[in-house]
């Protein structure tokens, strides 16, 4: 695509705006950025006046199929809910089951600025293929546990398509798709899994995506049975060698936190499912001080239950202020590079997550021409507390337009509804 944005507000990586300014995507990159109009001529000249550009955002966690299990088990405590409600449902999905909920996962996601999201689950192939057909960028990977704590690794039929899914889709779609290692967490594995994923992520250079420390009983159990924390017993089995993805971290130790910091790993703050599932708060701000990398996630739909990141930046941006009862922490700029370059980062995507020139054209507008956006007296505080999804005007992945003004332009959302009431009368039959 060649195209010009006129009269727009542009959000800069160092967190400046640019008012009344001009950005020039050229094929998938983005190559102009200036308050002056370029000499260069563009195929396509668009006036955003009233409109803010930013980068788009990151969904650095969540599970996109949920969305067939949305609002599934409410108010129940997270092991009663995984185990009683959630797990029962997930043994009868199906491949195409991936496919129709992943597919209703980003319409939400592109309808609310969402560009790229890591997402750990079942059949992984099949949201490859449908999220490679929509356009979008995502990390996908295959959840591995032990159904047995006896279970040998070459027993085990996940890994082998953990290790399939690698070799056939990483890199994928033009570097779209990138496809990383997922141990599901320390309490539903044992130590012969987690090494050999462990020794997998090494040879093949991938992330692991992991849960981890997201209740206080989880991280406790794992104490009594290991001696040492979740995040220390991941590092005993060789998983955090490389670049890491841990969700949720809410009860990390010092000495986690320490090694994570350490290590460069990611930790990804998920405030809605936290809050939604009584988990606790994140030390996220002390891990933010520290200079670990902090990015935001969603969680799956049955436990947040949308995909809305521009709502999860809002929560992410009050609830440790009234939990602490300090309005000073987890100031907007910070919020927003946790839903932007942190996620890229995370996400082992350096050419994404800021708008630059040379930077993919990973883009979302937000329309500043809405009565709860007037007056703007600061443009931070207003994309943290003020902006919703439903401000989104038109989404861009790779300087291609997924999603503008209720229009899709890859997916076929009545298609997608079809399939996705098949899929809930099978499944709630």
């Amino acid at each position: 695509m060649s195209v010009l944005f006129k009269n727009a507000s542009i959000l800069m990586p160092d967190m400046s705006v640019l008012e009344s300014a001009y950005l020039g995507v050229e094929g998938d990159k983005i190559d102009y950025i200036g308050e002056s109009e370029p000499e260069k001529k563009y195929a396509e000249t668009r006036d955003y006046k009233d409109k803010l550009l930013i980068p788009g955002l990151v969904n650095a966690h969540t599970h996109a199929a949920m969305t067939l299990l949305r609002g599934v088990g409410s108010d129940l405590k997270l092991q009663d809910w995984l185990f009683n409600k959630i797990f029962p449902i997930e043994d009868k999905l199906t491949a195409e089951d991936m496919r129709v909920g992943g597919s209703l996962a980003m319409l939400e996601m592109l309808r609310t600025g969402t560009t790229s999201f890591s997402d750990m689950y079942f059949f992984p192939h099949m949201l490859c293929e449908a999220v490679g057909e929509a356009g979008m960028k995502a990390n996908i990977s295959r959840a591995v546990v032990a159904a047995s704590p006896d279970e040998r690794w070459e027993d085990s039929f996940r890994i082998r398509e953990s290790v399939e899914l690698f070799d056939g889709y990483h890199n994928s779609y033009d570097g779209r798709i990138k496809v990383d290692l997922c141990v599901h967490a320390e309490y539903t594995n044992n130590d012969s899994i987690a090494r050999r994923l462990g020794e997998l992520c090494d040879e093949k250079g991938a992330i692991m995506h992991v849960h981890v420390s997201e209740t206080r009983s989880e991280h406790d159990e794992c104490i009594t049975r290991h001696g040492c924390t979740p995040t220390q017993w991941l590092d005993k089995m060789g998983c955090l060698n490389g670049k890491a993805l841990l969700a949720h971290g809410i009860w990390l130790s010092d000495e986690d936190m320490e090694l994570i910091r350490a290590k460069k790993l990611s930790v990804v703050h998920n405030p809605t499912s936290n809050m939604k599932l009584g988990s606790g708060f994140a030390p996220v701000q002390k891990m933010l001080d520290m200079g670990i990398r902090v990015g935001l996630g969603t969680d799956g739909t049955a436990s947040n239950n949308n995909l809305d990141m521009l709502e999860e930046m809002h929560l992410a941006a009050v609830i440790h202020n009234g939990y602490t009862g300090d309005p000073t922490i987890m100031k907007p700029v910070d919020i927003i590079r946790m839903a932007t370059a942190n996620g890229s980062y995370a996400q082992g995507r350096g050419d994404t997550g800021a708008l630059a020139v040379g930077m993919k054209a990973d883009i979302a507008a937000i329309d500043l021409d809405k009565p709860h956006l007037i007056p703007n007296f600061d443009t931070l505080a207003l994309l943290c507390y003020s902006v919703q999804g439903s401000d989104v005007c038109m989404t861009m992945v790779d300087g291609k337009i997924l999603y503008e003004n209720g229009e899709y332009k890859t997916l076929d959302k009545e298609k997608i509804y079809f399939d996705v009431r098949k899929s809930v009368e099978r499944l709630y039959r």
